[in-house]
């Protein structure tokens, strides 16, 4: 079956004037419904095929997220046509790698920067690209080969019949941003999103589905997001594209969605501000915040091993409610209860507070390859500082090297155009490999414990797991960005970017003279701060796992230097080459 077939049919169908997408259109919220997504779609589809793109063609997408990224998906996909996503974020030079290597003919792009960058690989030697659709008419083009959206779908038909793809027929080529080596086009297949979603819906059992209402917020790139939004999709519900994610507070409040996946930061972000917020407060705004945490705590619990709290409890429930979690949940929109969380670990002080505000945090684990989740959390018998079990139609196995190993129905295809790759990451027979190293509880819970290749093995010995003591760091408000250093040396060591926002509001409590944050992160008074603050954190960790020196950074590690992944994760052999001088100061 088509991707967008099990989407687009079903729905209109069954409720073609109800709401199928929400965007934001001159700072006021607008709705499309499935009737006339639809045929947003099939004219979009139709305009492409009218510009020669043919079943099998690869159609990329270099933009922000917006209705018009979705739209041109789904348009791709029901004529047969692959997607080929490229983050917003990347450069000419890594567009133009991608565009090369997918050999796409067609590309969206959303902003003056992105339609520069592709008008120059039009008619350039071994690259493909005939056609550049503009998504909004604030980019100036040039009118060779290059249409806005509005002009190029304007005369085509809103009636198509969806083109029949196989199950093992390859819907997207999505590249992996990699914190290592050259990216690679991964191929997932119309059955890997489909069999997924079914998996999903089977795991969760989930009520009123077609209620929900998902605000899309991470990159509609990374596969985590398009997955999440299109599983949103299929099963009914709303979906909102928030196209710059800085606006996230705002579009919370405005949208106030039910439902909406995040990375751990989003998470550590808000668990850090509230307690810094409560800390603050008077000694009783402190006792009740406390004492409503206990009571979310204890009916958390309950919740979990799905038992019923006794009516007394309930009372204290609602009373904390009224006087605690209401108000950190309105800052959320009021309506949040089900957060999908990837990409990185979250520590289970985070999970456990979320679920004590009512909110359900559904950590998962999975990769590009693997079309997103493997193993999470579901919504009672979970285990907390676990990654939860794997999802129906998921294996997983525990292989040498203590190295999670996967087969089922999400595993990709292979590499684009590269064989030697895609039969490197599988074993001899048939199981992906995922690079990571874990171990299951004895209820069956995953536990992830590193990835395999960034264990670090000091000069005395003894083995660093980075991630966890990272995302132990990061769970404050003081931390915005750490890597470790420890292979080889006698002690770790830490590159840490603080979080510049809350630094601010501190030199101005402290009336501390702002000169520049060059001059600020080697203030003693700072890096005191900084010791006290680390020492804090990692008082249970052992001796040989403690940050023993760090070097406080002017700045934030960025996607243009290639220091980060556009998913935020940073690329820790190109920080250490970076930075060789300062690490070697610190030994």
């Amino acid at each position: 079956m088509n991707l967008a077939e099990a989407i687009i049919s079903k729905n209109v169908e069954k409720h073609p004037l109800k709401s199928a997408i929400g965007f934001k259109n001159k700072e006021v919220w607008k709705e499309l419904s499935w009737k006339k997504f639809s045929e947003m779609i099939f004219k979009t589809a139709n305009a492409l095929k009218n510009a020669g793109i043919q079943e099998g063609d690869r159609v990329a997408i270099y933009s922000d997220n917006s209705a018009e990224w979705m739209i041109f998906d789904l348009a791709s996909l029901s004529i047969g046509a692959i997607t080929v996503p490229i983050y917003s974020t990347n450069n000419a030079e890594q567009a133009e790698y991608i565009i090369k290597d997918s050999q796409a003919r067609a590309v969206l792009v959303g902003n003056q920067a992105q339609y520069d960058a592709c008008f120059e690989l039009l008619h350039k030697e071994g690259i493909d690209l005939q056609t550049i659709v503009v998504t909004k008419k604030a980019v100036w083009i040039k009118k060779e080969e290059a249409f806005y959206l509005e002009d190029f779908i304007a005369k085509a038909s809103p009636k198509l019949e969806i083109y029949k793809k196989e199950f093992e027929d390859v819907a997207t080529l999505i590249y992996t941003s990699g914190t290592t080596g050259t990216p690679k086009g991964v191929m997932l297949t119309h059955g890997n999103f489909v069999k997924a979603f079914d998996a999903h819906f089977e795991f969760f059992k989930f009520k009123n589905f077609e209620e929900e209402l998902s605000l899309a917020f991470l990159p509609l790139s990374h596969v985590f997001e398009r997955s999440w939004s299109l599983l949103s999709l299929y099963g009914g519900a709303r979906v909102y594209f928030l196209e710059d994610p800085k606006n996230i507070a705002k579009a919370l409040e405005e949208v106030k969605p039910t439902m909406m996946c995040a990375v751990p930061r989003f998470f550590q972000k808000i668990y850090a501000g509230v307690h810094d917020m409560a800390e603050a407060s008077s000694s009783l705004k402190k006792k009740i915040f406390n004492w409503a945490l206990e009571v979310g705590r204890e009916t958390a619990e309950l919740r979990r091993n799905d038992r019923q709290a006794p009516f007394g409890l309930k009372i204290k429930e609602s009373i904390a409610n009224m006087l605690v979690f209401s108000k950190i949940k309105e800052k959320m929109g009021g309506r949040l209860w089900f957060l999908p969380c990837g990409g990185a670990s979250l520590s289970p002080e985070v999970t456990k507070f979320f679920e004590s505000v009512g909110i359900h945090v559904t950590v998962g684990y999975g990769l590009t390859e693997t079309t997103a989740t493997l193993t999470l959390f579901p919504l009672t018998h979970f285990e907390h500082a676990t990654s939860g079990k794997p999802l129906p139609g998921v294996e997983i196995r525990i292989g040498e090297n203590d190295e999670i190993q996967a087969r089922g129905n999400g595993i990709m295809k292979g590499y684009y155009n590269k064989p030697e790759e895609t039969k490197a990451v599988f074993t001899e027979d048939g199981w992906f490999k995922t690079g990571d190293a874990g171990k299951f509880d004895e209820s069956g819970n995953l536990i992830i414990t590193d990835r395999i290749k960034d264990l670090m093995k000091t000069s005395n010995g003894k083995y660093i797991a980075p991630q966890q003591i990272e995302n132990l760091l990061t769970n404050n408000n003081y931390i915005q960005q750490i890597v470790l250093i420890a292979e080889g040396r006698q002690f770790v060591s830490a590159l840490i970017v603080p979080n510049f926002e809350f630094l601010e509001d501190y030199i101005k409590k402290n009336n501390i003279a702002f000169t520049s944050w060059s001059e600020i992160v080697k203030k003693e008074e700072i890096i005191n701060l900084y010791k006290n603050k680390i020492k804090e954190l990692q008082e249970h960790l052992a001796d040989f796992e403690k940050v023993k020196k760090f070097t406080l950074m002017p700045a934030e590690f960025d996607i243009n230097t290639g220091e980060i992944t556009p998913t935020l994760k940073i690329k820790r052999n190109v920080v250490l080459k970076r930075y060789e001088d300062l690490i070697e100061k610190m030994y």
